[in-house]
């Protein structure tokens, strides 16, 4: 149904109704940015609120709790929901309210092309029916006059006593009249007919094109607003999967949730390694006072204990007892213990993973720095076999730097493996101590280690010897004159645990180092200890100190990682 032919008359109407149409979008496009203000606020506060609750600190300080773990997964999911709100509000932005806003420029401007034409026309129709009207005005004024000069001329024709000049001068005026009566007629009836013809074309041409054009405008419209609801849902409808798999991502890490799990990392965490305190021990201080049988007491020793008690002296109970107080801390509040590089602060347990956490990220860094003098070193035979590509020699200062990175991260790791192996094998002998007890019921007396432990064995005293400052060249090493402790026979040489071969000659100026020349084999007496240096021996059985980075080493299979003095 055309608008033209049934609404012909409706144009004020119409242009109330578009200009409804205008506003509706108008108010349509401010509900849509609105709605996608709202995502944005949404997804900001999801994001704030994830930033608010991830954890802050270095991942070697985060909990490897699975009730954790399994938060942060939840904080990464919400996370990833709040970037598809964003991108909801991001679709909503470009398609439906920019959309709305660009439509609607469009439509404003179509709509007053189109009522300015029907204004246009109406002003026309108007002009030519105010032209038709002037000319009937001005007919039927004449006509009026016609009329008067007729009866004037009638009067005075009729009157005896009118002149003949009278007569004449009225019948002239009546010719006249009548003449200016026609003339005013043929000009109503051509503007009479003009003005029929111009209303034909304004009510069968104009109108209809113009209502026509305002129809087709008001129909897209429509449309438009059907489409952008449509996209309107579809940016929601597509996020839909993503946020589905986020939502099942917070379901996984439920699930990953475990228990016994949570409880073992307690255990790994906070087991110290400690044997559990034993029985404090029974301190008889009525030993020293003289009973006889005769003073009506009775002795609570029996006698065949104070006979063996009588002949030697009796053994002191306080080392066992100071023992058992240094470990009370384990069931009470530890003491604040300073940091200390060799971790030796730490109970046993922690000591260890904390080490060999150190070794496995030094060797990582050695790996690195392997994998760079080996490029490097290629690079330098490129060089060498083709000059014009660089200059090989521009290259040695950083395998020099890169070679002594090497060395002392070597020197680190053979640091921590000392230490390393320095708990590993005081948890053992406590373990064969801890078997000794239970057997024998008593705990031999010892020295106290620094982990709050005893042990039997005096050569750990002196396993490794104080450390020597590293030279940043060859130079005087600085043994320690206490290396050795007086029980041990310091004439008796020391094993061999491998031999080297020398890549360079060192000329051993400094006291205590050793002479050797390029491709010399010597004998391995003593691992370097961190300090750069590894203790020799030549053929001929001179010993001293030689750089570790001037020789090839190799250990033997039974021999390394350990020295055993004799």
């Amino acid at each position: 149904m055309s608008w033209g032919t049934e609404l012909w008359d409706q144009f004020d109407n119409l242009d109330k109704h578009t200009q409804w149409g205008t506003d509706f979008i108008e108010r349509y496009a401010k509900f849509v940015k609105e709605r996608l203000d709202i995502e944005q606020t949404y997804a900001k506060q999801l994001r704030n609120l994830v930033k608010k609750y991830c954890p802050k600190r270095s991942k070697e300080e985060e909990p490897r709790f699975t009730s954790c773990l399994s938060f942060y997964s939840v904080l990464n999911e919400l996370n990833d929901y709040a970037g598809q709100r964003e991108v909801v509000a991001e679709e909503m932005a470009h398609k439906v309210y920019g959309e709305l806003m660009r439509y609607s420029q469009d439509f404003k401007a179509e709509r007053k092309h189109h009522l300015q034409e029907g204004r246009k026309a109406q002003q026309h129709l108007d002009h030519c029916w105010k032209q038709m009207d002037n000319s009937k005005r001005k007919f039927e004024r004449e006509c009026k006059e016609a009329e008067k000069s007729q009866i004037t001329y009638d009067r005075l024709d009729n009157d005896i006593n009118a002149t003949k000049s009278e007569v004449e001068k009225a019948k002239a005026q009546f010719y006249l009249r009548t003449h200016m009566a026609d003339e005013s007629k043929n000009e109503y009836a051509a503007q009479l007919q003009n003005f029929n013809g111009e209303q034909w074309k304004h009510f069968n041409n104009a109108i209809p094109h113009i209502f026509k054009n305002l129809q087709d405008m008001d129909e897209r419209r429509t449309v438009k607003l059907g489409e952008t609801y449509r996209s309107f849902a579809e940016a929601e409808r597509r996020v839909i999967p993503i946020v589905s798999k986020c939502l099942e991502g917070m379901v996984s890490a439920a699930k990953a949730v475990d228990s016994r799990r949570d409880s073992l990392i307690v255990v790994e965490s906070f087991k110290s390694g400690f044997d559990p305190p034993g029985d404090f021990p029974f301190e008889d201080f009525s030993q020293n006072l003289n009973r006889s049988g005769s003073d009506g007491t009775i002795s609570s020793t029996p006698k065949g204990e104070r006979e063996r008690e009588a002949p030697g002296p009796r053994s002191d109970p306080k080392p066992p007892v100071s023992r058992t107080k240094n470990k009370l801390w384990l069931f009470g509040k530890k003491p604040k213990a300073p940091s200390l590089e060799d971790y030796s602060h730490l109970p046993p347990e922690q000591r260890r993973k904390r080490l060999q956490q150190r070794i496995d990220e030094l060797g990582k860094e050695l790996q690195k720095e392997i994998d760079q003098r080996d490029a490097l070193n290629k690079m330098k035979d490129v060089y060498e076999k083709n000059p014009q590509m660089g200059d090989p020699s521009s290259l040695q200062p950083k395998i020099s730097e890169t070679i002594c990175n090497m060395e002392k991260l070597r020197s680190e790791i053979h640091k921590n493996e000392t230490w390393l192996s320095e708990v590993e094998g005081k948890q053992s002998s406590r373990g064969d101590r801890r078997h000794s007890a239970d057997n024998h019921h008593h705990t031999p007396q010892g020295r106290e280690s620094p982990e709050g432990s005893y042990t039997d064995d005096t050569s750990q005293e002196h396993q490794t010897p104080q450390k020597r400052t590293t030279p940043p060249k060859p130079g005087q090493p600085n043994p320690d004159p206490h290396e050795f402790d007086d029980e041990f026979d310091d004439d008796d040489p020391l094993p061999v645990i491998g031999h080297c071969k020398a890549l360079y000659s060192f000329d051993g100026q400094n006291e205590g180092t050793l002479v050797m020349a390029e491709d010399e084999v010597l004998y391995i007496i003593e691992e370097d200890k961190g300090d750069g240096w590894t203790r020799a021996r030549k053929q001929s059985g001179e010993e001293g100190y030689v750089p570790t980075s001037y020789v090839e080493i190799t250990m033997e299979k039974n021999s390394k990682g350990a020295v055993t003095y004799i």
